[in-house]
């Protein structure tokens, strides 16, 4: 079991997309590099846990497989708060699945924070001759939400490590950026402070020579 002190960052993210797509594979491949063809529906959500390197920071991915069924919806909203990278996955050999991207772009626009890190994901790859939807359409859909873009197989682990350590990456730029953010604003007021001390220090000196 790891302990705190193996990690520096703790990110949440989740796995979104119709039922079917194959987000408990991409899980299973990405966590455990194993691809069962066993298929089953997720029910409600599960979680598995992975700690990777990201330059000199080790960061620890809680990375949450979301049901994609319509019953589940209500149970799933809750998740979406606190996350900070999702991935939202359609199936390359199902028009539909990638038809609904924008249904689960509006769920996350309602229920996540506007500034989690998102990332479009076209998964079973490998079965070119039942393609429904073209390489292009995955990257123009993209382009217009401002997404990366990646065309998946968690059956032939094409692209998988590559996609997760992209959005992990950005989540950390991100993170960095406003904790750099923030210590520049603490330093700030505290100089702000400082300033004011000694600013009412004068004063209160020159109060104290008037009265002599």
């Amino acid at each position: 079991m790891s302990s705190n002190s193996d990690y520096q960052f703790l990110f949440k993210v989740l796995l979104i997309g119709n039922s079917g797509v194959g987000k408990s594979c991409m899980l299973m491949r990405y966590s455990e590099n194993q691809f069962t063809n066993n298929f089953y529906n997720t029910i409600g959500v599960d979680f598995k846990t992975k700690t990777v390197a990201i330059g000199e920071h080790n960061v620890k991915l809680q990375i949450w497989d979301t049901a994609g069924q319509d019953r589940f919806r209500t149970i799933t909203c809750s998740y979406y708060r606190g996350a900070q990278g999702i991935i939202i996955v359609y199936d390359i050999t199902d028009r539909e699945s990638f038809e609904n991207v924008k249904t689960w772009i509006a769920e996350i626009d309602k229920y996540a924070s506007e500034s989690v890190n998102r990332m479009l994901v076209g998964n079973k790859a490998d079965i070119i001759e039942r393609r429904e939807v073209s390489y292009e359409e995955g990257l123009e859909l993209s382009r217009q939400y401002q997404f990366p873009f990646y065309e998946t197989s968690a059956k032939s682990s094409i692209n998988i490590e590559a996609a997760f350590t992209h959005i992990t990456k950005n989540i950390l730029n991100r993170e960095m950026h406003n904790s750099k953010a923030v210590v520049r604003k603490t330093s700030n007021m505290r100089l702000q402070t400082r300033q004011q001390q000694q600013q009412q220090q004068q004063e209160k000196k020159k109060q104290e020579d008037l009265c002599c």
